[in-house]
Parts: C-alpha cells; sequence; structure tokens
C-alpha cells in the first residue's frame, strides 16, 4: 500500500524529502536540452559529423552531447553546440 505520508503531494516534494530533487531536475534539463539541439540539427539538415566540425570537436563528442542519458555535457560544449546551430546558450538561476 502507498505511504499515506506522500498522498496528495507533488513528485517535486517527494524527491526534496528524498534529497533527489536537484540531481533530476539537472537530468530532465539535459535531455530538454539534448532534444533541442537534435531538433534544430534536423531543421537544419546538419549531420553529426558537420555539428562536429562546427564545433571543432569529435562526433563521439557530438554522441554524447545528443544522448539523452549522457551527464558529461559542460557549459562550454553547449555553448560550442549552440553557436554552431546560429543561437546562443541561456542559463539562469530561479
Amino acid at each position: 500500500m502507498m505511504n499515506e505520508k506522500h498522498l496528495g503531494s507533488s513528485l517535486d516534494d517527494f524527491l526534496a524529502e528524498d534529497g533527489r530533487l536537484a540531481e533530476a531536475e539537472a537530468v530532465a534539463a539535459k535531455r530538454v536540452l539534448a532534444f533541442q539541439i537534435a531538433g534544430l540539427m534536423a531543421e537544419q539538415k546538419l549531420s553529426k559529423a558537420e555539428m562536429a566540425r562546427r564545433m571543432s570537436t569529435s562526433r563521439a563528442a557530438v554522441d554524447r552531447l545528443l544522448d539523452a542519458n549522457a551527464e558529461s555535457a559542460t557549459l562550454a560544449t553547449l555553448e560550442k553546440a549552440a553557436a554552431a546551430l546560429g543561437r546562443r546558450l541561456h542559463v539562469a538561476l530561479v
């Protein structure tokens, strides 16, 4: 049976109590960015090889960037990806 302590609470409340909210939010942000980058690449008909060339990196690095489960993307890498797509990266503390 479900723990009644959490009945009616939000997933955010549960994750915060469990100490995993920040981790879950970071994973979600990375997945959204990977999805957005892949979408822009598709819009621009940009191959992974061309994206890697524009970013001055390897195709394997682009594969990691597009992997929603990979956690290794740095701000510098995300900025390079944004520039390669004619965009800017916007990060904010909320």
